[in-house]
């Protein structure tokens, strides 16, 4: 391969072989770059990850693949399915926290690279296991490789976004993590066209789909590759001049992400993320059910699946504004107004759900979900006020832990304390009365914590900005 890249090379074609095409030096921008292409390149690799929110449109194919028309003996349980997604959101907290200082030091190329290969490979493994009907093989494709390519590829852009947007960092992030609520609205017209298409009398069409769906994600996430850049050393927008009196919580220092865990604020923000995604993914898997047995009789199923359609843009538009916003009145402000009117808008759910008309309790969970959104999307923001932009992509991997435990954690409180409510008698429309009012007091506790952030003591800093080494 060596000696025949040197042939080409000879003959005046320039061939710049796939490993040192990957290596950070090489993604370092040329004078002049616009920093206005690094988003899409973000958001390349976040609308493909984010089908991970449509994973749902497989279940039921999946309970059929034998009977085709209806599950048949032998068929998969949809509680063994439900396992799929739960893996996958493990294995996404995992990785980000495993391999966030490898990206890091290899570039956010090398890091997308991997993460499309884990992803796409995820769909082709798992179908595989499809047409085997062997559902550990799909537990390991979309759950334990799909998921590793779920964590890189959240964590790749981030703190390339934050080196380019010094002067809007929330609102870089923000874009990017948009994607990865707006991927759904992508990935589930995808996946139920595809099925149509290859469906037939004898196959329900979903291996073929997964190995489509691999391909398309791959070509699309490889954009991302070959257009993202990091900045030069030293290198500022136009016309960006750094205060020299930063704001109020705001660091010109740095943490690594190894000193970042011994601080007390590392483990605030754990928690905080923990309890504002616990209370949001909780609802958002539930919704569907809960509005129509809030509102018996008056929603449909139909009218039901336009609500989690509504609040899945909620959620869509929450992860721009709120953390666009964020870069005018500080993230410890937008967080207090996560939590302020969290606590608020859970606590009034259980009244709305008693009046005559759904529209409030439709606009209250709106708002609920836009600041579940903004939470993620603010958070990496939050995280590079803290601890400076030198390893704000492993801190940020790590911190993403607290998702797969909400991710666990949410659904269980939701579901389980809804089983227990009506198996003691009490009517499904009051059956989340409990879980509302508990959602409320896990909020109480993020903005408790969200108070108790302060600077990071100067023992942990490495160095200043003007003292950072060349990367």
């Amino acid at each position: 391969m060596s000696l025949l890249l040197y042939r080409l090379k000879d003959k005046g074609l320039n061939i710049i072989p796939l490993h040192s095409f990957l290596d950070r030096e090489k993604t370092i921008a040329p004078p002049g770059y616009s920093r206005w292409l690094i988003p899409p390149a973000a958001l390349a690799i976040h609308l493909s990850i984010g089908q991970v929110y449509a994973f749902s449109v497989f279940n039921l194919p999946l309970s059929q693949i034998i009977g085709v028309t209806e599950s048949a003996p032998g068929d998969w349980k949809l509680t063994t399915i439900g396992w799929i997604f739960s893996i996958a959101i493990v294995f996404l907290g995992l990785s980000a926290a495993v391999f966030g200082k490898w990206l890091e030091r290899v570039g956010p190329r090398k890091a997308m690279f991997a993460a499309a290969l884990c992803f796409s490979g995820g769909f082709f493994v798992s179908a595989l296991g499809v047409h085997l009907h062997q559902i550990w093989i799909v537990y390991l494709g979309y759950g334990v490789l799909g998921g590793i390519g779920l964590g890189i590829g959240y964590i790749s852009p981030v703190s390339t976004l934050i080196k380019w947007f010094p002067d809007r960092p929330g609102m870089a992030t923000g874009m990017a993590i948009m994607g990865f609520g707006g991927g759904a609205m992508i990935g589930s017209p995808l996946a139920v066209a595809l099925l149509d298409y290859f469906s037939t009398d004898v196959s329900v069409g979903v291996w073929e789909t997964f190995l489509v769906m691999g391909a398309i994600y791959f070509a699309l996430m490889m954009f991302g590759v070959i257009t993202i850049r990091i900045p030069r050393k030293d290198w500022k927008p136009e016309g960006y001049v750094p205060s020299t009196k930063p704001r109020k919580l705001i660091t010109s220092n740095h943490v690594d992400a190894d000193t970042a865990l011994k601080t007390p604020q590392f483990w605030l923000l754990w928690v905080i993320l923990c309890v504002n995604v616990t209370a949001g993914i909780g609802v958002l898997g539930q919704a569907s059910p809960m509005i129509q047995e809030m509102f018996e009789g008056v929603i449909t199923a139909e009218a039901a699946a336009g609500f989690v359609g509504l609040l899945s843009l909620f959620n869509l538009i929450g992860r721009f504004f709120w953390s666009s916003l964020s870069d005018k009145i500080g993230r410890k402000t937008v967080y207090a107004i996560y939590f302020g009117l969290g606590i608020l808008m859970y606590s009034l759910i259980p009244s709305l759900g008693r009046l005559d008309t759904a529209i409030f309790f439709v606009v209250g969970f709106g708002i609920i979900m836009s600041m579940y959104g903004g939470g993620f999307a603010t958070v990496p923001a939050y995280l590079r006020d803290l601890f400076g932009t030198y390893q704000v992509g492993a801190i940020h991997g790590r911190l993403l832990t607290a998702w797969a435990t909400a991710g666990i954690l949410g659904p269980v409180l939701v579901n389980y304390i809804r089983e227990i409510q009506i198996n003691a008698g009490v009517e499904k429309a009051e059956a989340y009365t409990v879980t509302m009012y508990i959602m409320a007091g896990l909020l109480l506790i993020g903005l408790f914590c969200n108070y108790l952030v302060k600077e990071v003591d100067s023992k942990y800093h490495l160095f200043k900005d003007k003292e950072e080494e060349s990367e």
